[in-house]
């Protein structure tokens, strides 16, 4: 697990030792097996590749040690302030759309924007649990409204693939497998406008017309729950003022 981790960071050998303060040497005996690291090595490992929390735990199961960070689930009391916070900020955003999701993309919460975009899709993919990204590129879910979709599939999968690097995860691995099976039309990008572009947008047909989005993901800073350091709020800002009146129009409806 550990040589794993350290071909996703791109470090050498000597690299991890070095930062590490260990000999190349142990670390080799660690990762072949033929020596057990404290505790402490175990965490500055973690550390020194940058591990998410989950991976951080299962690193010290592998060793023989009590995982560090708690897996609360986010209907546990002790992340009802967290989960409060996460609702503040959704409401906020409103009339535009924001919503959280976790590590697998599925559902957590949304304001009451998002149902609004959401009506007339196969109401077989708004069961739970909902994936957002299924719902984005499904047939029957966003993707016959999304006028840049080819853009904006490639955007997503982009997002996807680059968390598959960094984490490993079996679960993402099968959302991507089946998210590239999907049907798309393969039609070219809208021109753009002039002046330079600062993010790739969401165009989506809507009944009020077209809306323009830009996108941010927001994350907690210093999260000391595994649960907590996955979950990211998603919230959609409108790219022109037509947008913004007609999320408002939506809202008013």
């Amino acid at each position: 697990m550990l040589r794993e981790w350290r071909g996703r960071r791109k470090l050498s050998q000597l690299d991890l030792a070095l930062a590490s303060e260990v000999s190349s040497r142990h670390l080799s005996f660690v990762e072949t097996g033929r020596a057990t690291p404290s505790a402490p090595l175990v965490d500055r490992f973690a550390r020194e590749l940058t591990m998410p929390l989950r991976a951080h735990n299962a690193l010290r199961i592998a060793a023989g040690y009590a995982p560090v960070h708690s897996e609360r689930p986010l209907d546990d009391p002790a992340l009802a302030e967290a989960r409060a916070i996460v609702q503040r900020v959704l409401n906020a955003h409103e009339p535009s759309p924001a919503l959280a999701i976790d590590r697998a993309w599925n559902l957590v919460d949304a304001n009451a924007a998002l149902p609004m975009l959401l009506a007339g899709i196969d109401e077989e993919l708004l069961q739970p649990p909902l994936n957002v990204l299924r719902v984005a590129l499904h047939p029957r879910g966003l993707a016959p409204r999304i006028v840049n979709f080819s853009e904006w599939r490639a955007h997503l999968l982009a997002r996807l693939e680059a968390q598959i690097a960094a984490s490993g995860d079996a679960a993402l691995i099968a959302l991507d497998q089946e998210l590239r099976r999907l049907p798309f039309p393969d039609t070219a990008p809208p021109p753009r406008l002039s002046g330079p572009a600062i993010a790739v947008p969401l165009l989506l047909e809507s009944p009020v017309g077209r809306l323009s989005f830009i996108s941010t993901t927001t994350v907690f800073g210093t999260p000391l729950d595994v649960t907590l350091s996955e979950l990211a709020i998603e919230a959609f800002f409108p790219a022109d003022q037509e947008t913004g009146e007609r999320l408002r129009v939506l809202t008013a409806g």
